[in-house]
C-alpha cells in the first residue's frame, strides 16, 4: 500500500488541510494519506500549541468520515527532537509492506536541502508537492539556491501535484477565535464543536 505522510502540528486542523489531504488521496498515486501530528518539542516554549492528544483528537474528528485519510500519532512515540528521516525509518520497520511518501508544500521543498539526511529521504521515498502562493510569488531565489530548487523540482522522486491553492492558516484561526470572530466556515464542524466545548484558543 502506498501511504502519503502529511506532517503538521494541526493546531487546529482546518478545511485547507483536508482539501490538500483529500486531493492527494484522490488524485496522486497514493492509497491513503496519514495526517501525522507533530508532537510538542519539550525543548521549546509551548506558547499556543495545544496538548498533543487534543490536536490528535481534532484530526480524528476531522477525518473519521474519510476512508482514505487517517490520523497518526507515530511521532508521539519517538524521542525528541525528532527528524523526518528517523520517522520514515521507524515506519518502514513497523509497516514493511507499505511504501511511504511525503506530502509537502512548495515552500517546504525549497528548504528540503536543509533537512537532516535529505538525500537519503529522496533516495528511498517519493515526495508529492502541492503549490503555495507564497512560493509562486517568491522572487528572492537567486543563483545557486534557485538552481538547487530547480534540481529538486526536476528530481525523479519529486511529483508536483496540481492541487488547489489554499491559503488558510491555523495562526489566523487561533487569532480570530481569541478576538471572538466567527471562524466556523474554516473548520470541520466536529472540530469547531470540540474547540468551542473546551474553550480552546480564547486566551
Amino acid at each position: 500500500m502506498k501511504i502519503g505522510l502529511y506532517f503538521g502540528t494541526f493546531n487546529p486542523i482546518h478545511i485547507g488541510h483536508l482539501i490538500i489531504a483529500n486531493h492527494m488521496a484522490e488524485h496522486a498515486d497514493l492509497d491513503q494519506v496519514w495526517m501525522v501530528v507533530t508532537p510538542h518539542n519539550p525543548l521549546k516554549k509551548k506558547s499556543t500549541l495545544l496538548d498533543d492528544y487534543h490536536r490528535l483528537q481534532m484530526v480524528y474528528l476531522a477525518t473519521e468520515d474519510f476512508t482514505k485519510i487517517k490520523p497518526s500519532d507515530i511521532e508521539f512515540k519517538l524521542s525528541q527532537p525528532n527528524y523526518t528521516v528517523n520517522t520514515l525509518v521507524h515506519l518502514q520497520e513497523k509497516f514493511p509492506d507499505h511504501a511511504f511518501s511525503l506530502i509537502m508544500g512548495e515552500d517546504n521543498l525549497e528548504s528540503l536541502h536543509k533537512w537532516k539526511n535529505y538525500k537519503v529521504i529522496l533516495e528511498h521515498h517519493d515526495i508529492y508537492v502541492y503549490p503555495r502562493i507564497s512560493s509562486e510569488n517568491d522572487t528572492s531565489l537567486k543563483g545557486e539556491l534557485a538552481q538547487q530548487n530547480l534540481d529538486l523540482k526536476n528530481h525523479p522522486k519529486v511529483h508536483l501535484i496540481d492541487a488547489p491553492v489554499v491559503e488558510i492558516s491555523s495562526t489566523f484561526i487561533r487569532n480570530n477565535i481569541k478576538k471572538g470572530k466567527n471562524v466556523q466556515p474554516l473548520l470541520p464542524h466536529k472540530v469547531w464543536e470540540y474547540i468551542d466545548h473546551n474553550n480552546f484558543y480564547r486566551k
